[in-house]
């Protein structure tokens, strides 16, 4: 019995395989009880450890904020926001950039004015240089209003952010009122069409113009818009193949005559237009500005604009209205400027990140200043190209639209 008991204790296995488990549970009791609670033991550890990083995972952030609500003072609720600017780092991102460009568009306006100015700045006759130079600055403000608010609220109304109000035809037209004046009438006709008669009569036509595309093209019930900006692109190709064709009727001299005022420069701009286009352009601004809300609505489609309440085919005439106006004061003033709101737009959009015209278009305003008077600058005292900006501009421009359309026209 002794034998068998040793063998039981010694190997299990052994005394399970020839006596039969009742007599090793019978005489092995402690051993069955120890054999009894260790998985129970192993249980009560692993339970342990799956549930104790649980615990923790999950106590922990409840805790964290129960204390933070704890500490913080009574009444006082963390601050969230939904609108444009939601975050307190977008708004400081957006202010900062904004300063920035005040900063900047204040330099650039105090250099363009003090720069190369060989009397004293107490003297009187500095001053009286400054003023001869205010038309110039005063032009260049007018015409980054005009592309920035123009371009921005077209890209909207369009649902387009690659093309441009250019695409209706205004420069091409502007061409060919140009050449059909040097064509009939000869190189005093570049002196007649300076003043304030010819501009507002230029104005009158661009504007007439781009009305009958739009009361033509989107006024009936199957109005389009993209059917009207192909009949826009078509017209403003018809003008310039018949713009060229007078040109190569031209003498070389008639011809050279004509050259400079095809580029757009500041010094095409006359004093003479200041009281027509200084209006025009304050008052098409702040009413795009005051449609800034509309403009978040109708960049969402025609069809969430209607379910909104709002007229979409009204409101995007409206728009377009206002658009003519401001490119056509653009444009008549110091000529064909085509990436000039292309680019001043896509700074725009990166530079403010955020949906809302309500940012957007102030922003955009002062790149365009920038940019425009910043090639000023460096044409005229680096350069001396007298105010050709066109060509530092076209060339930055048209590799900004190189590069968005290389990138599929992602903005």
């Amino acid at each position: 019995m002794s034998a068998e008991t040793t063998e039981s204790t010694t190997s299990p296995t052994t005394s399970r395989s020839e006596q039969g488990k009742t007599t090793t549970f019978s005489n092995a009791p402690s051993k069955t009880a120890t054999r009894g609670t260790t998985p129970t033991k192993r249980r009560t550890a692993s339970t342990k450890r799956r549930t104790t990083p649980t615990t923790k995972r999950r106590t922990t952030p409840t805790t964290k904020r129960r204390t933070a609500s704890a500490l913080a003072p009574t009444g006082e609720q963390p601050r969230r926001s939904s609108g444009s600017l939601g975050t307190a780092k977008a708004r400081w991102r957006y202010w900062s950039i904004m300063i920035g460009l005040i900063i900047a568009s204040a330099a650039i306006a105090l250099g363009l004015l003090a720069w190369d100015n060989p009397m004293p700045i107490t003297d009187d006759g500095f001053w009286l240089i400054a003023q001869l130079r205010m038309k110039n600055l005063v032009v260049i403000a007018i015409v980054a209003l005009c592309q920035a608010f123009a371009t921005v609220a077209f890209q909207t109304v369009t649902n387009n952010r690659i093309i441009t109000p250019s695409i209706m035809g205004f420069e091409s037209l502007y061409v060919a009122i140009q050449t059909g004046a040097m064509y009939f009438v000869g190189v005093t006709a570049i002196v007649d069409l300076k003043g304030l008669v010819p501009f507002t009569v230029q104005l009158l036509l661009m504007v007439g113009l781009s009305l009958a595309l739009y009361g033509w093209l989107l006024s009936g019930r199957y109005g389009n818009i993209a059917i009207m900006l192909l009949i826009g692109v078509v017209i403003g190709g018809g003008l310039g193949s018949i713009a060229t064709f007078m040109q190569r009727t031209l003498t070389p001299s008639e011809f050279d005559v004509l050259a400079a005022r095809l580029f757009g420069s500041v010094s095409n701009s006359d004093s003479s237009y200041l009281p027509v286009s200084i209006p025009l352009c304050l008052l098409a601004c702040a009413a795009i500005y005051l449609m800034s809300s509309r403009l978040n609505v109708l960049a969402l489609g025609r069809d969430t604009t209607s379910n909104l309440g709002l007229n979409h085919k009204f409101e995007m005439m409206k728009v377009l209205f206002f658009v003519s106006i401001l490119m056509a004061v653009s444009v008549s003033m110091i000529g064909p400027m085509i990436f000039l709101g292309f680019l001043v737009a896509m700074l725009a959009y990166q530079f403010s990140d955020t949906y809302d015209h309500k940012y957007v278009l102030p922003m955009a305003a002062l790149l365009g200043f920038v940019v425009l008077g910043g090639a000023y600058f460096v044409m005229k005292n680096l350069f001396y190209a007298e105010g050709v900006v066109s060509i530092i501009i076209e060339v930055i421009g048209g590799g900004a639209f190189l590069i968005v359309i290389m990138r599929k026209g992602r903005l």
